[in-house]
C-alpha cells in the first residue's frame, strides 16, 4: 500500500504560479508511475500529467502543455506539479495518482492509488 497527501494548493492570480507536492508513504521502496489529475465540481476528473516509472518520460493534456511541469525527487518520494501562467479555468481539485507499471498514464483507471486532493484556486 502507497499512501499519497498532496499539498501546495490556494488562492492565486491569474497569471501567477503554484508548485504542488504529492509525498509518498508505506510502499515507496516499489517504483511508481505517477500522475496528476483535476476535477471541477459537477465535471468529470481530468488528466493534467504524468510521469514514467523511470522518471525520464513525461506527458501533458494539451490544455496545460507548456506551462505546467512534473517532476520527481526519488530521494524524498515526492512528486511536483509546477504550474505556471495560471488561468481562471485551472481551478479544480488536483490529485496526485500512483500506478503500478512501466509506461506512462493518462487513464484514471491505470492508476491504484490516490491522493485525497488539493484545491486551486486561480482568480481573474
Amino acid at each position: 500500500q502507497v499512501q499519497l497527501v498532496e499539498s501546495g494548493g490556494g488562492l492565486v492570480r491569474g497569471g501567477g504560479s503554484l508548485r504542488l507536492s504529492c509525498a509518498a508513504s508505506g510502499r515507496t521502496d516499489r517504483f511508481y508511475a505517477m500522475g496528476w489529475f483535476r476535477q471541477d465540481p459537477g465535471k468529470e476528473r481530468e488528466f493534467v500529467a504524468a510521469l514514467s516509472l523511470s522518471g525520464t518520460s513525461t506527458s501533458y493534456a494539451d490544455s496545460v502543455k507548456g506551462r505546467f511541469t512534473i517532476s520527481g525527487d526519488n530521494a524524498k518520494n515526492t512528486v511536483y506539479l509546477q504550474m505556471n501562467s495560471l488561468k481562471p479555468e485551472d481551478t479544480a481539485v488536483y490529485y496526485c495518482a500512483a500506478g503500478l507499471g512501466i509506461g506512462i498514464y493518462t487513464v484514471q483507471s491505470d492508476y491504484s492509488y490516490w491522493g485525497q486532493g488539493t484545491q486551486v484556486t486561480v482568480s481573474s
